[in-house]
């Protein structure tokens, strides 16, 4: 097995999972006449003056918010046009309030969860068809934030989940790289004898966001092609599956090992594997320097591929006095130098095909995350799903005892409600 040189990277994704908001009522008040706005639906053309640009970003630490910084103060040293860069602690709230008070950022990061709120009640502008590059962007990522068939917003980096392994434990266990799980019965194998009195095989969070997994792999999902179908056979299947290694000790949820996450229980040595995402790294890096690890691409289950993806967007504001210039900005930070160098400080991926090739090259190590973008799905983005999917996790976390065609009917009743 190669031997992983860790890299300095902390990526935005663990903060879209940690920082799932509900969405509450803040549409009130919102101007929708619009003037140039076009009524934050896209549909006139984009304001334009002389005036600066606000942003409001939830940042994971202070290398992302550096390299945000530098990202805008070579464009405005370009461009003219100052830009005030402002870092939320609590990113959904302050965003609400921005817009209850008539004075948002022109731009500010917007997670999947948070969108369609935003949108039914006329708060963003929707400019994607505007971009030049809108075409570079891959097209998972861009569904994620198309809603009613209109593209709002430009994805600004995103991550996969993969499997991370403890490379001192899997040749301990005797194993190889012939080894490398490609099967649900290889991953089952693997895990059996890599668990020992102390530690676990395979560790991952009680949490659709990771269980999520092995419903895709198994062809399930929790909406297509904008219907329910958390009840379907084949996520009844994967949670089967899940369920019974969680019972015969092969697999556990980070909690019953002693973690907060997945990271934490590869690095403390609970783990011998884990579910998680390319931020992963920086924990590593900071934390658990001590600790080799291999990134491998999950398994195939009875459905094929199958992972999830995270992501934000450049949301815009629809009382932006400025949207030329906000625009033209989202155009220069989603370009493949400004996310290969975004990817360097703190490790997302890049959003447009165009930097694959240069995000592997410089990541090959990492290569299993990127890999995951042709065959990812993404949690839903319907009004409401965060709350359907903090529900969801409150049943998972019982899944060891529970009985999951139970628990899988539940959520499809709770998605019904908001589908559709």
């Amino acid at each position: 097995m190669t031997r992983h040189i860790t890299r300095a990277l902390l990526g935005t994704g663990a903060v879209l999972i940690t920082g799932a908001l509900t969405l509450t009522g803040c549409g009130s008040g919102f101007a929708d006449d619009g003037g140039e706005t076009g009524g934050g639906g896209g549909g006139g053309g984009l304001t334009s003056s002389d005036d600066a640009l606000t942003m409001l970003i939830g940042s994971s630490g202070d290398a992302e918010t550096a390299a945000v910084q530098q990202a805008l103060d070579d464009w405005s040293a370009d461009s003219g046009t100052e830009v005030s860069l402002q870092v939320a602690s609590d990113l959904g709230q302050e965003l609400s309030q921005g817009f209850a008070a008539g004075e948002p950022a022109d731009l500010f990061y917007l997670s999947t969860d948070q969108i369609a709120g935003f949108a039914a009640n006329g708060s963003l502008q929707a400019y994607g068809d505007e971009l030049g590059n809108k075409d570079d962007f891959y097209p998972s990522l861009v569904e994620n934030f198309t809603i009613d068939d209109t593209f709002y917003c430009a994805p600004k980096d995103f991550s996969t989940l993969a499997l991370v392994i403890n490379t001192q434990m899997w040749t301990e266990a005797g194993l190889t790289d012939a080894d490398l799980p490609k099967t649900w019965d290889d991953l089952a194998a693997v895990a059996k004898k890599l668990t020992t009195a102390d530690h676990v095989g395979l560790a991952f969070g009680a949490e659709y966001q990771r269980v999520g997994t092995f419903m895709a792999q198994a062809g399930g999902g929790l909406v297509r092609d904008g219907e329910a179908i958390a009840d379907d056979e084949a996520n009844v299947e994967a949670l089967e599956y899940v369920k019974s290694h969680l019972a015969d000790g092969t697999f556990a949820f980070a909690k019953d090992v002693g973690a907060g996450w997945g990271g934490e229980a590869l690095g403390k040595g609970a783990a011998a594997m884990v579910i998680e995402g390319n931020w992963i790294t920086g924990a590593m890096s900071n934390d658990y320097s001590s600790i080799d690890y291999t990134v491998a691409e999950l398994p195939e289950g009875p459905g094929g591929k199958g992972t999830l993806q995270f992501t934000n967007c450049w949301g815009m504001a629809a009382d932006s006095p400025n949207q030329q210039a906000a625009l033209d900005l989202i155009e220069y930070l989603t370009s493949s130098d400004s996310q290969l160098a975004f990817s360097k400080a703190f490790g997302p991926m890049p959003s447009i095909k165009s930097a694959a090739d240069a995000w592997t090259s410089d990541n090959p190590d990492l290569a299993a995350f990127l890999a995951g973008a042709d065959y990812a799905q993404f949690p839903p983005n319907q009004d409401g799903a965060s709350d359907v999917i903090a529900d969801f996790n409150a049943q998972l976390e019982s899944l060891k005892t529970g009985d999951p065609a139970t628990i899988l009917g539940s959520v499809q009743s709770n998605l019904e409600a908001i589908v559709g």
